[in-house]
């Protein structure tokens, strides 16, 4: 990686610095838009004590599921627990440390921290444990919880199209998280489907420019579908 150019060739690059008690954005929705070559780094890596932002914590066996696995994870802040045991085994065992936080406001959070915005107002959560402890503030006769915004050490991303400069595309639903966990790492580092030229992608269709990313990695990992759901044949 030499000057604009943005790509790595191997995961030990891209997730280079990474150490203990550390924290990290990641992108994704439940198995769509995860960046598992670069979670599964992690996990090789060893490292402890993590601090981890993110929609879900992946299912058994898969994204940031498997971090658990080792006990990797010190704190989620995450929306829900979804299909994965393993996060409510060890959020009810008490080894693992969880912030649930609604997905516009864990959304928000990342926006905000990649925009320089310490904190915001938002309405949802007041008058809920999700308020407990956190400034109120009434704002034209309506209530509002002050919400501090997040950043990473690192911030990891999934994205469809990359070039070399790190200007991202991301294909439909990639777009859940992905774009504001882009924004609010120190080191967002992003793994793709491809890697193009500097000029090959059309201006208009990128959705994260290259200044915020600083490590790209073509993915090796096939996409995963979560439920496969088909139909009998009408014949």
């Amino acid at each position: 990686m030499s000057g604009f150019n943005k790509v790595v060739s191997t995961y030990e690059q891209a997730m280079a610095g990474l150490q203990d008690d550390m924290t990290i954005i990641a992108g994704g929705f439940g198995i769509c838009g995860v960046q598992q070559g670069l979670i599964e780094q992690i996990k090789k890596s060893g490292v402890k004590g993590l601090t981890i932002a993110s929609n879900n914590c992946g299912l058994e066996g898969y994204g940031l599921g498997i971090l658990l696995e080792n006990q990797q994870i010190k704190k989620m802040i995450s929306s829900y627990v979804g299909e994965n045991a393993l996060f409510e085994k060890q959020l009810m065992d008490g080894v693992l440390e969880v912030e649930l936080t609604p997905q516009g406001t864990l959304a928000e959070k990342m926006r905000a921290g990649g925009a320089g915005i310490p904190a915001f107002y938002t309405a949802t959560g007041y008058g809920t444990v999700i308020a407990e402890g956190k400034e109120t503030r009434e704002f034209d006769g309506r209530h509002y919880v002050l919400e501090e915004a997040l950043q990473g050490d690192f911030a990891l991303v999934r994205a469809w199209k990359a070039d070399t400069f790190g200007n991202l595309m991301y294909h439909r639903t990639q777009r859940n998280f992905n774009p504001m966990a882009a924004t609010a790492g120190k080191i967002t580092v992003v793994e793709v489907d491809e890697i193009v030229a500097p000029g090959d992608l059309d201006p208009d269709e990128i959705h994260t420019p290259g200044v915020y990313v600083d490590r790209v990695i073509q993915t090796t990992h096939e996409k995963r579908i979560e439920f496969r759901t088909v139909r009998e044949s009408q014949a």
